[in-house]
């Protein structure tokens, strides 16, 4: 793919610039490193107060019997591993969920218009309920949310400021929406955002991938599960020796 004086973000380019750039994904390491070249994809890390995110882990989004709903099996194991070593851990744990009242008065008609999908989030219907496989615990905050960041008219910003959390660890779905929007919400928050890339999903695997890279380049750092794993568990070690 040939582009010439290209704009990116602002930035012209007078010399030809010559890169694969149709494959938007991670493991494109020549356009990673073309954004690096650039000013992007910087590494924040782990800091020492994380809390967990988990987004709209729903039956809406995990059951495909549901028209939102896809295969996000792995995506839920992912974030019971998570879920296992963050309880551990002892660090504050958060859930969301969309829902909205029965006629859809809490939901604009611009939102209503543009996501006629909205209509299968009634509240108190089973497909506003969580995964069961998840088995949020009672000291684990429930935030209902109608937008797709977490902040948004939420009180998710201050339950994280009153613990004094600093870095926030995401996982759940949609990849596209929710998750690049809290994402987002915790970059412009002056949060520590990791993304843990084996726990976010979609329905769309393109949507997925390209997300993914533009969370990386711009709002968080996407890790392993692994190395999510890695880091809760040291903060266990840390927690005994104290």
């Amino acid at each position: 793919m040939v582009l010439a004086g290209v704009h990116y973000d602002g930035c012209s380019f007078s010399r030809t610039i010559r890169l694969h750039l149709l494959d938007h994904a991670l493991t494109n390491e020549r356009l990673g490193d073309f954004y690096r070249q650039r000013g992007f994809s910087g590494r924040v890390g782990f800091g020492e107060r994380p809390a967990l995110l988990v987004i709209d882990l729903a039956r809406a989004w995990t059951d495909p019997a549901c028209p939102l709903g896809s295969d996000l099996s792995g995506v839920v194991e992912s974030t019971i591993a998570l879920l296992a070593q963050a309880r551990n851990a002892g660090i504050p744990i958060f859930f969301t969920v969309m829902a909205y009242d029965t006629d859809l008065h809490e939901a604009p008609t611009t939102l209503r218009t543009k996501l006629p999908s909205t209509r299968w989030l009634v509240r108190g219907s089973e497909w506003v309920q969580l995964e069961p496989a998840l088995e949020r615990r009672s000291d684990e905050p429930l935030i209902e949310k109608q937008r797709a960041s977490a902040f948004f008219g939420t009180s998710l910003l201050s339950q994280l400021v009153a613990r004094g959390v600093d870095t926030t660890i995401i996982a759940g779905c949609s990849t596209s929406g929710c998750i690049r929007a809290t994402a987002e919400g915790c970059f412009d928050n002056g949060f520590r955002a990791v993304v843990v890339r084996e726990a976010v999903g979609d329905r769309s695997l393109s949507a997925h991938e390209a997300n993914l890279f533009d969370i990386d380049a711009r709002y968080a750092d996407v890790v392993s599960l692994e190395q999510a794993l890695d880091y809760l568990v040291s903060l266990r070690s840390v927690g005994s020796q104290a």
